[in-house]
């Protein structure tokens, strides 16, 4: 490299580089969007010419871009606009703001919403339709229910879906009803669809307009890329952003087993794509979740002798698409959150390495995941190591959930949400979000996996199974070099050094020194993606 054509070098900064041949430096030079030097001031100034951009951090720290490597990207840009009913503190709360957004359109317009949770209320029990038909008499109504493993709709969505008291519950999903077997609003898991099929869709360019909303968000936010986990539209609406030159955010495009057999026939492996957009691997639901009960246990529900929840995807069909996928040359990504549903994922990866072995390829060849790893029975703790097996799991989720989970799974909350168990048994650990189940905030996802505490302190100073605390360097690794790695990029992305990518976030103060509660208020006051300002700067 000739390092007389640096066109950009900043420096007098605190900058963390997460490479541990040079751990801090005060400079980087920056080419064509890569890092090409690092350095004190002195060695990395010495390179500036006429026409470099010196840019100086005046002491602030620099870490590397952050990824969030788990969330739904249409999902999310399209909750912007929605009806926001996320974690509100009561049934009437939702109830007013449906009423409010009803108001406001013709008759038999869709009223749409995202973010409820009945555990959040007095009574933590489920609404049902008549709550909304009382609000929203003349218009559809369809509230995502904040773990997106329900909807809650009222009598005109059900009219409209043919769904009734007859309707049988299709194959992994559940209608709710009522002690009289009566219909009650509230569909779980597959049965959703039955009423989402009917919604009618937005445009293309709608959707692209929510995602540039989103995306500001996001770069303020510190994340310059993420993992996301929709389907074909959000596929096609990110590369209408790449093809403008709009798109400022690296994704990796996983691909739901509803699509997979496309990709089987265009001969699509592992890496397919570019820096921007590239292919990650086969998504596959095995259960539900915690907050409608439907995540599937080893043992019932607290409370629900007859409650093991939902198994989404039975094992042998989920064999199937795993081995056949790995077979193909990609990878898997599987939502495990019940301790069943964990072990029967186990089971299929297991099965599948030994194919694996084989064929001669090794575990980096096929960089399997489990998503989310809610909670694992003790006698699975070790497998994932053994299996060379990815956590993908999202700290916010022990904060948001705890209540919950002390609720349904009782003692065996020590097992759930732990991250902690996986590091220290050598396991590659990535964070996320889940966004929209939890909002996209990488720094606040830093301060739960460190103190295990809600911003508002509860549960208490030491927070929920203090045990499970992780450093803040295991924490912004989780948001770094795990993606990295989990996304085949450890070659040039999660690390400032040179060689990689000019992929970088600056804050004004230095995560590493800050007391815990602290983490709460850094601010971001600049994100650079490949060599140049997202947002804001220095």
């Amino acid at each position: 490299m000739d390092f007389h054509l640096i066109e950009r070098i900043l420096f007098n900064g605190n900058i963390i580089t997460l490479n541990n041949r040079q751990k801090r430096v005060e400079a980087i030079g920056i080419t064509h969007g890569r890092v090409v030097v690092c350095g004190t001031d002195d060695e990395v100034l010495q390179y500036a010419t006429s026409t470099t951009i010196k840019e100086n951090l005046q002491g602030h720290t620099v870490i590397p871009g952050l990824t969030d490597a788990h969330l739904h990207w249409e999902w999310t840009a399209r909750a912007l606009k929605a009806v926001d009913v996320f974690e509100v503190p009561s049934k009437q709360v939702a109830l007013d703001r449906v009423a409010e957004r009803a108001s406001q359109l013709k008759t038999d317009e869709w009223v749409t919403g995202q973010g409820w949770s009945q555990s959040y209320w007095e009574d933590s029990m489920f609404p049902t339709m008549h709550d909304l038909d009382a609000v929203a008499p003349n218009n559809p109504v369809c509230l995502v229910a904040k773990s997106g493993h329900a909807i809650w709709v009222n009598s005109i969505a059900l009219r409209i879906a043919g769904v009734d008291d007859t309707t049988p519950d299709p194959d992994g999903g559940t209608i709710g009803r009522d002690a009289e077997a009566h219909i009650n609003g509230i569909l779980f898991e597959t049965a959703m669809e039955l009423v989402r099929q009917h919604i009618p869709n937005v445009s293309l360019e709608d959707i692209v307009d929510y995602m540039k909303s989103a995306q500001k968000l996001a770069l303020a936010s510190g994340l310059t890329g993420f993992h996301d986990f929709d389907g074909p539209n959000c596929m096609r609406a990110l590369q209408v952003l790449r093809e403008r030159n709009e798109l400022n955010l690296r994704v990796v495009k996983n691909v739901n087993k509803e699509w997979i057999d496309h990709v089987h026939a265009l001969g699509i492996r592992r890496g397919f794509g570019d820096d921007w957009i590239r292919i990650g691997g086969l998504k596959i639901f095995s259960d539900g979740a915690l907050g409608p009960r439907t995540a599937l246990m080893v043992d019932p529900y607290e409370g629900e002798p007859d409650n093991y929840g939902v198994r989404v995807t039975d094992k042998e069909a989920m064999y199937e698409l795993v081995s056949k996928a790995s077979a193909a040359g990609l990878a898997s990504t599987i939502h495990a959150i019940g301790d069943l549903a964990n072990r029967e994922v186990l089971d299929v990866y297991e099965a599948v390495r030994q194919e694996e072995a084989m064929r001669g390829e090794s575990h980096d060849s096929r960089r399997h995941r489990i998503e989310h790893v809610q909670i694992l029975h003790p006698d699975d703790i070790d497998r994932l190591a053994q299996l060379g097996i990815i956590a993908s799991m999202q700290p916010i989720h022990a904060t948001s959930d705890y209540e919950m989970s002390n609720r349904h799974w009782g003692e065996r909350s020590k097992w759930a949400y732990n991250p902690r168990i996986q590091i220290d048994r050598g396991v590659k650990v990535v964070f996320g979000s889940d966004s929209p189940v939890d909002p996209f905030e990488p720094l606040n996802n830093i301060y739960a996996a460190v103190t295990r505490r809600r911003p508002d302190g509860t549960p208490g100073e030491n927070g929920w199974y203090p045990d499970a605390r992780l450093t803040i360097d295991e924490a912004l690794h989780g948001f770094t070099t795990g993606p990295a790695y989990a996304a085949g990029m450890e070659d040039r992305i999660g690390q400032i050094a040179s060689g990689f990518l000019a992929d970088l976030v600056v804050v004004d103060r230095d995560l590493y020194t800050v007391t815990p509660d602290e983490l709460l208020d850094i601010t971001v006051l600049g994100t650079m993606v490949e060599g140049r300002w997202r947002y804001g700067g220095v």
